[in-house]
C-alpha cells in the first residue's frame, strides 16, 4: 500500500511537471516571436534612421552650396561701386549685417546645423572625458 501511495505521489508530480513544462514552452515560444518582431521593427528603425541621416547631410550641402552662393553675391554687390551705388545706406548695412552674422558662421567647413546630432552619443560617457588640470594654472 506504501508503495502504490508512493508511485501515485510521483505520478502525480510528473503529470504536475510535465504541465508547467508545457506552459513554459509556450512561453517560450511566445516570447521568441515577440523578439523577433521587434528584431524587424528596429531592422527597419536602422534603415530608416540611415534614410533620413542621408537626406539630411544632402540637405546640409546643399544648404552650404546655397550659402556660399548667397555669400559671393553679397560680396559681389558689396565690392562693385556699380552694386553699392544702386543700394541706399541702410539696404548696404543690411547685407553687411547679414554676411557677416548669418553666412560668416556658415561658410565654416564641417559645419552642422543647429540641431543635435545624436548620432554617436552612446559612444561617448562621462569617463571617456580627460581633464587636463595643467591649464587652470594659466
Amino acid at each position: 500500500v506504501q508503495i502504490a501511495r508512493c508511485f501515485e505521489a510521483t505520478r502525480q508530480r510528473c503529470c504536475r511537471l510535465e504541465r508547467d513544462g508545457r506552459w513554459a514552452r509556450e512561453q517560450l515560444a511566445r516570447v521568441e516571436a515577440e523578439r523577433a518582431a521587434l528584431e524587424v521593427k528596429l531592422k527597419h528603425a536602422r534603415n530608416q534612421v540611415e534614410v533620413e541621416m542621408k537626406k539630411r547631410h544632402r540637405a546640409e550641402a546643399e544648404l552650404e552650396k546655397q550659402e556660399r552662393k548667397l555669400q559671393l553675391v553679397l560680396e559681389t554687390l558689396m565690392r562693385e561701386p556699380w552694386g553699392s551705388g544702386m543700394l541706399s545706406g541702410g539696404q548696404c548695412s543690411v547685407l553687411s549685417a547679414l554676411a557677416g552674422r548669418r553666412l560668416g558662421a556658415a561658410l565654416v567647413p564641417g559645419r552642422r546645423s543647429s540641431a543635435v546630432d545624436e548620432s554617436c552619443q552612446s559612444l561617448l560617457s562621462h569617463s571617456d572625458i580627460s581633464y587636463d588640470q595643467t591649464e587652470d594654472d594659466v
